[in-house]
């Protein structure tokens, strides 16, 4: 118990370092005429020590987990999505020493802040690991996928720093709509966080009894009020209000519900700062991507795809279907996840195929990178929780 302790006091440790490190970057941005006059700005060597001290001990939670449980800490969305704000953090660290940019600090670590964040409102319990994943491969499997999707992450985090940088905010048209439409994603996640949140302060829980696909007597308990419903299914906690509709056994109706809540919230949260704002909430962030160098940012968007796809390639394809094989006793089923998979891995595909034949350089790869970081988002959100398969144990 004591070492499960030390391991969630070093996330926590790890999530204050990212969050007073993105402080330093910009003040490091801030200071500085340009991306060249940054080397010598004291704000920014504090900010990376710092980002460093928070990897290390980003680190040693996922190491003293893994003691904890006895396995690679991946097997849950907790575990996976923690370990993938790890690695996304450890690409920043390698890219930044090899370009020095605090730029890309500024950006990379709030969005691994806010994956630790998402990753924080799911059960945090360490459990011994089903039949299903009593396997090497799991490890071998999940952490070079997760892997290789942090460093096409940090390709996305480049293409939305020179997006920033070059489209012009203040005059109406389609670069800033979907740019908007970007920072409005984001919002949506703190949307999660907080309803996750307000939820659980109050202790909320309503359980419905409903029969499985197997014909076998089950129970669901949610967490939010419940909008969607199991077939069949009867409450089983007084004054809790009843589901609005049923879903087939394809949908996960629980996960539906905290879905299309945390959509409302952060639907609500966006008008607000709109309202606030009364501009673009993109506009608030273009100041800080202005010292940015756009050849910069393009080539590191470039060069992180061409080290993350292989990467992802390896773990999201080969090792996977190699463990599908040991398995399940084929290597393709047409699974949700490996088709999404499948797409993420042809979408990559395409993007170096544009780049290399077409020159598809600066906006267009910038927008390219950006997509694909919104289809890897996609399939660790909405095909993890909310469409059934046989990766739902996830």
């Amino acid at each position: 118990m004591e070492l499960a302790s030390l391991s969630a006091n070093l996330l926590l440790i790890s999530f204050v370092a990212y969050l007073v490190a993105t402080l330093f970057f910009g003040g490091a941005v801030k200071g500085t005429k340009s991306e060249a006059s940054y080397k010598s700005n004291r704000w920014g060597k504090i900010a990376i020590v710092i980002t460093s001290i928070g990897f290390v001990s980003h680190v040693g939670f996922f190491i003293t987990r893994w003691i904890v449980s006895g396995h690679a800490p991946v097997s849950n969305m907790f575990e996976f999505i923690t370990a993938f704000a790890m690695m996304l953090v450890g690409a920043f660290i390698l890219l930044f020493y090899l370009y020095r940019t605090p730029s890309l600090g500024l950006f990379a670590l709030p969005i691994a802040i806010i994956i630790i964040a998402y990753a924080s409102m799911f059960p945090r319990d360490i459990a011994p690991l089903i039949p299903a994943l009593q396997s090497y491969w799991l490890t071998v499997h999940v952490i070079t996928a997760a892997l290789g999707e942090a460093i096409l992450a940090i390709s996305a985090i480049a293409g939305l720093v020179y997006l920033l940088k070059n489209v012009d905010l203040t005059k109406k048209s389609k670069q800033r709509f979907w740019l908007e439409s970007i920072i409005f994603t984001l919002i949506l996640v703190f949307g999660f966080v907080l309803s996750s949140t307000t939820f659980t302060i109050t202790g909320y829980e309503a359980k419905f009894s409903f029969i499985d696909k197997n014909d076998n007597p089950a129970q669901i308990v949610y967490n939010y009020p419940p909008l969607f419903g199991m077939n069949e299914s009867e409450s089983l906690t007084p004054d809790t209000m009843k589901p609005f509709a049923e879903m087939p056994a394809i949908v996960n109706a629980k996960t539906l519900t905290t879905f299309v809540w945390s959509l409302l919230v952060g639907i609500v949260l966006y008008l607000i700062i709109r309202i606030i704002l009364r501009r673009p909430v993109a506009t608030m962030l273009q100041p800080f991507a202005k010292k940015a160098n756009s050849k910069l940012m393009d080539e590191i968007g470039y060069r992180a795809v061409l080290i993350g796809f292989p990467v992802f390639t390896l773990g999201a394809l080969i090792f996977a279907m190699i463990w599908a094989h040991e398995a399940w006793s084929r290597f393709w089923g047409w699974d949700p996840k490996e088709v999404w998979a499948l797409i993420t891995w042809l979408f990559y595909a395409a993007f170096l195929h544009l780049r290399l034949s077409r020159g598809w350089e600066g906006e267009k790869s910038a927008w390219l990178a950006v997509i694909g970081f919104v289809i890897i988002m996609f399939n660790l959100i909405a095909v993890n929780l909310i469409i059934a398969g046989l990766h739902s144990y996830a």
